[in-house]
């Protein structure tokens, strides 16, 4: 992990087309802007890992049912 420290209106950058700038730093709270090309999903670290547990409970209820009805074709 690469820790950096930057100070508000100060940023850094990822490959060629991703910008992370600090907006403003509150007490404890910092907010961030991300400057990255429309194609590319951004999302806080506890949605992204509750979207990926939906997308698995989706995935199983699919091989649930497509189990079934291979099942049912076989009776």
């Amino acid at each position: 992990m690469l820790i950096l420290n930057r100070k508000e209106n100060e940023s850094i950058t990822i490959g060629d087309d991703i910008e992370i700038k600090v907006v403003s730093v509150e007490g404890n709270q910092v907010r961030i802007g991300i400057d990255a090309p429309s194609h590319l999903d951004i999302h806080r670290k506890e949605i992204y890992i509750a979207i990926q547990e939906e997308n698995r409970a989706a995935a199983a209820a699919s091989d649930d049912l497509m189990n079934l009805l291979k099942r049912s074709q076989k009776e």
